[in-house]
């Protein structure tokens, strides 16, 4: 079994090039830098899920925050490249080289796609770091009408019915997923893994009957959750949440599994000028500094990751060696 790795304490000594030019980056911006660079025309910001799905929301909250704090002279427009586990959204950044006015929202499954598909040939470390944003955890919910009280009566039902069972959720990369193959392998149990580009979809998948449970972020449950349509019978987190106090951790429910971690964040293509780079991260930064911002983080049970350009950089590698080796105990092929 893994030992737990803390996002926080990573050892990311062997960082790569990538990270020590950011850092070089870092030390000419934002703060000690006065940045000539103003955005002339909108702001396309690509989210690699559809409507609905986290990056969604908060690529949203982030346009809306943006506008309501005056933190730009530009509008944001949102582009939802949907497909292939981000691949397609992956892709289409490494189109825009040197794009000052695009802008993308990554995750852990920018990462993770690449290790475990040989046909991705881009991923986040190709792109240029801008800001790390939040670190989320996640529940495991099912209706509220389901005969399932804890995940232990799922895990049983679905010994007892290898593969009848279906949960629903992103790309087979995603967090949801890795989740589900490591309960399997610890358990010895099974059940059907259904993707969905959005968020929604999931969410009404599981509302509607048509799958038994779905891991969940906060953020997309709540109103669910406080509505009475759905109930949390697991929390994917290190420590109880404080909106769900009386919910166990998986570990707490007697599942030793290591704790698979989410980040979002924010990145620009390769080739973005050092005065660009440093008016992005700024922009971040002040957005990460208002209320408004504090205030959605405390609401969403968010925890305040925020990292600038260098600091993301030297991340991202260390978080990349974590997740090979979560997904190596997942019994998942990885090919990177």
């Amino acid at each position: 079994m893994l030992e737990k790795v803390s996002l926080k304490m990573l050892d990311l000594s062997n960082s790569k090039k990538t990270g020590m030019a950011c850092l070089f980056i870092y030390m000419l911006s934002p703060f000690s830098l006065h940045a000539d660079f103003k955005p002339t025309k909108p702001i396309e910001f690509v989210v690699h899920t559809g409507p609905g799905g986290g990056s969604d929301l908060l690529a949203r909250f982030i346009v809306q925050t943006v506008e309501k704090e005056n933190l730009s002279p530009v509008r944001f427009q949102i582009n939802n490249k949907t497909g292939g586990s981000g691949v397609t959204a992956m892709t289409y950044m490494a189109e825009k080289k040197g794009d000052t006015h695009t802008i993308a929202v990554f995750t852990g499954n920018w990462l993770i796609t690449p290790l475990t598909r040989s046909e991705t040939k881009v991923s986040v470390k190709d792109m240029t770091p801008i800001a790390r944003l939040v670190l989320e955890p996640a529940l495991i919910a099912v209706k509220s009408d389901a005969p399932y009280k804890t995940l232990k009566d799922f895990i049983e039902a679905a010994k007892k019915s290898p593969g009848m069972l279906k949960q629903s959720g992103g790309s087979s990369t995603s967090r949801d997923n890795v989740v589900r193959q490591l309960l399997m392998k610890s358990t010895g149990s099974n059940w059907t893994f259904i993707s969905f580009p959005g968020g929604g979809e999931r969410i009404s998948a599981l509302l509607g009957g048509h799958v038994n449970v779905m891991v969940i972020e906060p953020q997309e449950a709540g109103e669910h959750i406080r509505a009475g349509s759905l109930r949390v019978i697991a929390q994917v987190a290190e420590k109880r949440l404080p909106g769900f106090s009386n919910i166990p951790t998986l570990k707490e429910a007697g599942f030793n599994i290591p704790n698979v971690p989410q980040v979002r964040g924010i990145v620009m293509s390769s080739g973005i000028p050092v005065d660009v780079i440093s008016y992005y991260e700024n922009l971040f930064y002040r957005l990460s500094k208002t209320a408004t911002w504090r205030k959605y983080l405390e609401d969403q049970q968010f925890e305040d990751g925020y990292q600038k350009s260098a600091e993301l950089s030297h991340f991202i590698d260390g978080y990349t060696d974590q997740m090979r080796e979560i997904l190596k105990e997942a019994g998942a092929k990885v090919i990177r």
